[in-house]
């Protein structure tokens, strides 16, 4: 399943607090910025930007960085498509005295379905907000055991950068943000623009894992702990070779059994999921290293070049060759 593009993108919210860290705030501007003015020359508007990207903060008055710059803002919190809570060094009990509109804006905001972004202490406010109770969370990991005791109720995994789960998105820090970004670019804009502001930004970064485990939290919203357990194992085996009879049974069920639930728990034919996760890793392949066609395809658990190259259009419309011709050519 390709990301395909949502209803037009309309806004994008940052919020802006005392105590800021003033990069992770601009980060997320120039990100998103940069995908508007893109995704505005693909419509044909010229190089103006297609969708609003502002700075807000709970009263609309500017606030002041952790390093102590004056950043004016763009107006107060609102309607938002997409928010963006950044990383800030205050203590997190009185930012929640001085701001009590962040709460109450964040439930109203993911109710009327915006897309909600935590990143590093950022997470705090979608903790503290309930939105992150049963679901699976990440946070920096200086904030691991704070974050824990808060928030008892969140499933907190300290081993992944990303998480993603009903809308709402945690990144561990500021790499996996940058990741995050390109993945809700690709996600409302389509993968074209995505991939110009990844080659414009984030062509030399070195990442010390694999950012293509996003756009399946959706899918772990279930009951069946069974099938989340597998789901778990497939992320961490997906290039390794396994029979579903093998997996169906050291986990109890027999293979008509284990296909009937894990549909009816995630939505998704297991092969179609697990093809998914292995061609989800080789995008990120394709667009951040220079290794051969045929060695991501071994990497990504396919021995078969050509079947690989054959799923992967059928997955995005594109070849592995074109999707990796669309990142690194010129804008």
């Amino acid at each position: 399943m390709s990301i395909q593009p949502n209803a037009p993108l309309r806004r994008v919210s940052i919020l802006a607090i005392d105590g800021i860290f003033a990069s992770t705030l601009m980060q997320a501007k120039d990100f998103f910025h940069l995908a508007s003015l893109r995704y505005g020359k693909q419509l044909g508007q010229g190089f103006k930007p297609a969708f609003e990207t502002r700075l807000v903060s709970p009263d609309g008055k500017e606030v002041r960085s952790f390093s102590d710059v004056v950043i004016p803002v763009d107006g107060v919190l609102e309607h938002s498509d997409i928010i963006i809570l950044p990383a800030f060094v205050e203590d997190f009990d009185t930012l929640r005295e001085r701001y009590p509109q962040i709460l109450p804006w964040l439930r109203e905001q993911h109710a009327r379905g915006a897309v909600l972004c935590g990143e590093a202490s950022g997470v705090f406010w979608l903790g503290d907000a309930g939105l992150l109770d049963g679901k699976e969370a990440t946070t920096y990991w200086r904030f691991f055991n704070e974050f824990a005791e808060r928030f008892p109720n969140v499933l907190l995994n300290q081993e992944k950068h990303l998480t993603d789960a009903d809308n709402l998105y945690c990144a561990g820090g500021t790499i996996s943000a940058c990741d995050l970004y390109i993945y809700l670019i690709e996600r409302f804009c389509g993968a074209h623009v995505a991939q110009t502001v990844a080659r414009d930004i984030l062509y030399e970064v070195q990442r010390s894992y694999a950012p293509g485990r996003i756009g399946f939290g959706g899918q772990k919203l279930h009951q069946d702990v069974i099938i989340l357990q597998i789901q778990h194992w497939l992320e961490e085996h997906f290039a390794d070779k396994f029979r579903f009879e093998d997996v169906a049974r050291e986990h109890g069920m027999s293979i008509r059994n284990f296909m009937r639930r894990f549909q009816t728990a995630t939505g998704d034919k297991p092969l179609h999921y697990l093809q998914r996760l292995r061609i989800e890793t080789a995008k990120g392949l394709l667009s951040g290293s220079r290794k051969s066609i045929k060695t991501i395809s071994y990497e990504v658990g396919y021995d078969d070049a050509s079947f690989f190259a054959r799923l992967f259009r059928q997955h995005t419309d594109l070849s592995p060759n074109q999707y990796r011709q669309q990142f690194q050519q010129a804008a």
